[in-house]
């Protein structure tokens, strides 16, 4: 994988971030990157055919559980039922 770096310079709040810079923030693969954004779960925009993320914004999306927030949801998004019980 190519490695990208954030320059010190580009290091503000309201710059765009691509999606290698997104998944070398995270730590994680594009592919990684580009799953959760088809899921619809990373906070990003498209722009033509490429992806752009504020830092601000993925920040925040991991301090909410990130993609294990969506993943404890229900397949509506609804939180999961507790202990149910069965007739």
């Amino acid at each position: 994988m190519k490695r990208t770096r954030i320059r010190e310079n580009d290091r503000s709040p309201d710059r765009w971030l691509s999606v290698e810079e997104v998944g070398e923030y995270l730590g994680v693969s594009r592919d990684t990157v580009y799953r959760w954004v088809r899921d619809r779960q990373l906070p990003g925009r498209s722009v033509g055919r490429l992806w752009k993320f504020k830092k601000d914004d993925i920040d925040r999306w991991v301090e909410a559980g990130g993609e294990n927030r969506d993943a404890a949801r229900g397949t509506n998004g609804e939180e999961p039922l507790a202990d149910q019980e069965t007739s």
